[in-house]
């Protein structure tokens, strides 16, 4: 906009959020295509002609209590419910019990419900992150009424499922925008004392954190990290590197790994612990585990490749079978 150097208009039309990135007669298209072409790996852009690929936030097609956003879809502010494979059907499919634990979720609930409310227990739930809870833009979790009570949760049924042994095999908790430590809207001291009272909570209960893996990673870089090694994936390339701790009676202690992870090392480490097949021919979670040049570890010599995470871990040594959550 003119005047700043960080402030732009928003298209909420879609011009912006999405690009037909298999057609170099696009905007922006064949430059990117270009680069991918011209490195020693050649990876594929992975894309599909004639398809449009999200590539900024949008709002997902389902709203908290599991009505479609038409009103958002129809201002081009939202993105249709999609029935594209998520984890959660994975899990379904073996059997395997999970759940999302949003924060504020009840609360956002309720303010769909009483947007004109000045209750502060229901005001909150606009710190609950729509974008955050994956399933939010599926239809085969968050459009079928049975599944999205039994696997979309608040962050405080997460700590009641802990207390009482009930914790699913696989939990996702995402801490509301107020705890989370993005810089927009929390502190990072905040998302500690959240990190802190969850493994408080997992700590008190020995049986359940004796099979525990708790994987705490960051959204973005937000400048409280290094750079490093950004390696090109396909067309939607990858981002700056961020922090990721595993916390597990499992780990390898003190241990820091060089080998090239990103946010799709945790599906590969879900899905290689539960033999779960990948999400999709396309997806992220295809491509191989690296392998690595002990001069340059952080470098894939089989570029593009994605670590599982494993290599945290001595699972031979502990008192437990293979499979932990």
């Amino acid at each position: 906009m003119p005047g700043t150097n960080d402030v732009y208009t928003v298209d909420l039309f879609f011009e912006g959020d999405f690009a037909e990135c298999a057609d170099p007669t696009q905007p922006g298209i064949k430059p990117i295509q270009d680069y991918l072409a011209s490195l020693p790996y050649h990876p594929r852009p992975n894309c599909e002609a004639s398809h449009f690929y999200m590539v900024n936030n949008v709002n997902p097609g389902f709203l908290p209590d599991g009505t479609v956003d038409t009103k958002g879809i129809g201002k081009g502010s939202t993105v249709p419910p999609t029935n594209i494979r998520t984890i959660g059907e994975s899990l379904n499919d073996k059997g395997i019990s999970w759940a999302y634990y949003g924060g504020a979720y009840n609360a956002a609930v309720a303010l769909q419900h009483n947007p004109g409310s000045k209750d502060p227990a229901v005001q909150v739930g606009a710190a609950y992150c729509n974008i955050c809870n994956f399933e939010s833009y599926a239809t085969a979790i968050m459009g079928d009424p049975v599944q999205r009570a039994a696997h979309i949760k608040d962050a405080t049924d997460f700590f009641n499922a802990v207390d009482n042994g009930t914790l699913p095999e696989v939990s996702f908790l995402k801490p509301d925008a107020l705890l989370d430590g993005h810089p927009a809207s929390s502190k990072e001291d905040l998302f500690e004392a959240m990190t802190r009272k969850i493994m408080d909570h997992l700590t008190a209960n020995k049986e359940l954190f004796a099979s525990t893996v708790l994987f705490i990673t960051m959204d973005e870089g937000g400048g409280y990290y290094d750079s490093g090694y950004i390696q090109p994936l396909d067309f939607f390339g990858d981002g700056p590197r961020i922090p990721l701790i595993a916390v597990s009676p499992f780990t390898r202690g003190g241990h820091i790994s060089h080998t090239y992870t990103d946010h799709v090392s945790i599906l590969k480490f879900i899905e290689r612990n539960w033999d779960l097949k990948p999400l999709t021919a396309r997806s992220r979670d295809n491509f191989p585990n690296p392998v690595a040049d002990d001069d340059n570890p952080y470098v894939p010599l089989n570029s593009p490749a994605i670590g599982d995470l494993f290599d945290l871990f001595h699972f031979g040594h502990g008192n437990q079978d293979r499979d932990h959550n």
